[in-house]
């Protein structure tokens, strides 16, 4: 039986077993720190500070157990959580309606505007800590609103963090929008609000997805602005993961338990926004 022709920009069966060993190789460079997390979470502590081992010698799960009692991993999540949802929620809509001005409307500054969101991602976060330290400060001393060691200022600065990119991406996704449905919203009778509510807002919901995922993985793993802005009942899950180190000893065995416990609502986010995710941040490029 003659055999199929070879496409002429069919790839050579060589570069097809490179490609797979290279993905078997970076697949197990990426799980392997993942199984050691696993397996270090489910020893006793003393076999995790002795020799190292691949499989432990005696499973346990005494460890998740203990995360909640060494410390209040409880209430970190809680102020993580509302410190995360919040910046989240107030990013999202300060976005929509910054990127639909800037994306709709020609207003004299306009250009000014979109260079400046854009160049404050040029600047390393560390920069700002020292100047929303002394703000904060300030703000507390003169009108009395204790924002240093509150979540109230910790959501605030987690804005200034997310809400400049939530602009610009978002100002993407409303471009390639067509102006036809503004247009038709508004011989319908729709204001401008409400053809952003009704019209704009539902065709960029994977845009607004991407954008809500990006503020949230922001504000739930930050620890340098977590360990100064925030106190001994404010502080988060990124920061109180250092109290399994005490003075006299590192319970790694838990430091794996609950890092893992605080993986969990950010991957099983991911994975069930994937889709929208990936849509949000093609869709947007493409005019």
């Amino acid at each position: 039986m003659p055999k199929a022709p070879v496409s002429p920009m069919a790839p050579p069966a060589s570069f097809k077993w490179s490609r797979r060993v290279f993905l078997l190789l970076l697949s197990a460079f990426v799980l392997t720190p993942l199984f050691v997390m696993i397996s270090s979470s489910m020893k006793p502590l003393q076999d995790v500070q002795g020799a190292f081992s691949w499989i432990p010698s005696s499973f346990t799960l005494q460890p998740y157990v203990d995360i909640w009692t060494t410390v209040p991993l409880g209430d970190y999540f809680v102020n993580s959580l509302i410190v995360s949802v919040s910046a989240t929620a107030l990013s999202v809509v300060i976005a929509i309606f910054a990127a639909y001005a800037v994306s709709r409307y020609r207003f004299r500054g306009r250009k000014l505007f979109t260079v400046t969101v854009l160049s404050t991602q040029m600047f390393p976060g560390i920069l700002f800590l020292l100047p929303l330290f002394l703000i904060f400060v300030n703000i507390g001393n003169s009108t009395g609103i204790a924002l240093l060691g509150s979540r109230g200022g910790l959501i605030l600065t987690y804005l200034t963090f997310s809400l400049p990119f939530s602009i610009w991406m978002l100002v993407g996704y409303f471009d390639s929008i067509p102006r036809d449905l503004d247009e038709a919203a508004a011989v319908d009778g729709c204001g401008p609000l409400r053809t952003l509510l009704k019209i704009v807002v539902p065709a960029a919901v994977p845009g607004i997805v991407a954008v809500s995922v990006y503020a949230f993985m922001t504000a739930w793993g930050e620890v340098l602005f977590a360990s100064v802005m925030t106190n001994q009942t404010t502080r988060t899950l990124a920061v109180g993961l250092q109290g399994y180190a005490t003075q006299n000893n590192v319970y790694w065995n838990q430091v794996m338990a609950a890092s893992l416990v605080v993986s969990i609502p950010v991957v099983a986010g991911f994975l069930l926004l994937q889709r929208y995710l990936v849509a949000g941040l093609t869709a947007g490029a493409v005019k």
